[in-house]
């Protein structure tokens, strides 16, 4: 019997605007790893509104991986998911990729996943790649919205490891890996994309 897919309301909702973006900053025909894939809904929606994408899926939760698998079915071009603990020295793909995807992951993790993220990817980017991020961020020149306050506060509560994280020190932590802060994007909910490149590539606007 397939593994059940699972949904997430969240992924459902962001999908569309996220979209909205990442057509704005990946070529019509680009490499992809999503890390923390999840559910699986963002894969088979971005996919199958890219057919020139081709998409491989990844989650650290081998239990999510069949999840992703049911979803996969919707769109052709992606491939399927591996488990990939975002931490491991050696990550179980072979690049480069165009980009590499992650949403909403860093404020559920320890801090440490960051400079894994921002280092993996360094690794398996192409030389004009993007690693491009979406979830809650604090900002040093931005009013944290209210929303953003208590849910900070709630996922400390639930994991002291766990908070939304400054887009500052994202930014500094991906210079120590040679990636650069190139676009933030204000998103619905309070979120941001921001987008990083090596640092070689010029800032975007």
């Amino acid at each position: 019997m397939p593994s059940p897919r699972t949904c997430s309301p969240a992924a459902e909702r962001n999908g569309p605007p996220i979209l909205d973006v990442l057509r704005r900053l990946l070529p019509a025909r680009a490499r992809v790893l999503e890390i923390a894939s999840g559910t699986g809904q963002h894969a088979a929606f971005f996919a199958a509104a890219m057919p020139g994408w081709k998409w491989q899926p990844s989650d650290g939760d081998a239990q999510s991986v069949g999840s992703i698998d049911a979803w996969r079915t919707d769109a052709a071009n992606v491939l399927p998911p591996v488990v990939l603990d975002v931490m491991a020295r050696d990550w179980p793909v072979r690049g480069p990729f165009d980009a590499v995807f992650c949403a909403n992951m860093l404020h559920i993790s320890p801090w440490a996943t960051c400079a894994a993220l921002l280092r993996g990817a360094a690794r398996v980017l192409a030389p004009d790649g993007l690693l491009v991020t979406y979830g809650p961020y604090l900002q040093d020149d931005v009013e944290t919205a209210p929303g953003n306050i208590d849910f900070d506060a709630s996922l400390r509560a639930r994991n002291p490891a766990w908070g939304i994280r400054r887009v500052e020190d994202v930014a500094q932590e991906a210079a120590a890996m040679g990636l650069r802060l190139v676009q933030r994007t204000p998103m619905p909910a309070n979120n941001l994309i921001l987008a990083f490149a090596h640092a070689s590539i010029p800032q975007r606007r």
